[in-house]
């Protein structure tokens, strides 16, 4: 999410996206604070029927998930189909769900991979819309998979949403 935001304020996003508003079901979450450091809006929505309410009242175009760990009602997703895109630490034709570089590190993999997709009703089975690969070998721990991951995570997020935004998807 921090990544995003300085993307859109010095970055790849500059002058085609902004970040209308941080929103969380979490009060005291650090993402807050570092949003608020950045000089972004946040909110806290403790039901869906507020999250929407803010997404409205912020017109919002796309929603764009960076550690949001709900699942999102189909009620939702229909509300904004085709506009929500999340991230996933895994290639989501392999592993759907939490726990993906546990998965990953675990399973003793010699790469993962980064997926962005758009979200559908389902757990990570939307519409893939960018992929890149992060290279386990060598890896000797679960923090050191997770640190290569966030490092690509970090990478493709916001050129799948430059991607999104310059393909009419505005």
């Amino acid at each position: 999410m921090v990544q995003i935001i300085k993307e859109t304020q010095t970055g790849l996003l500059k002058d085609l996206a902004n970040v209308g508003v941080v929103i969380s079901n979490k009060p005291k979450a650090q993402g807050f604070f570092e949003a608020q450091k950045l000089g972004v809006t946040t909110q806290v929505a403790k039901s869906e029927d507020e999250l929407i309410s803010c997404l409205n009242q912020h017109s919002i175009d796309w929603v764009v998930l960076a550690g949001f760990m709900k699942i999102l009602s189909p009620r939702f997703v229909r509300h904004y189909e085709g506009k929500i895109l999340n991230i996933h630490p895994a290639d989501t034709k392999l592993h759907q769900g939490l726990h993906a570089y546990r998965w990953a590190y675990e399973s003793k993999r010699p790469e993962t991979s980064i997926t962005v997709h758009l979200v559908d009703s389902g757990i990570d089975t939307g519409p893939v819309i960018k992929q890149a690969s992060v290279d386990l070998r060598g890896a000797s721990s679960l923090e050191e998979v997770e640190k290569r991951g966030l490092v690509v995570e970090h990478q493709i997020y916001s050129r799948a949403i430059r991607e999104m935004l310059t393909k009419g998807g505005s």
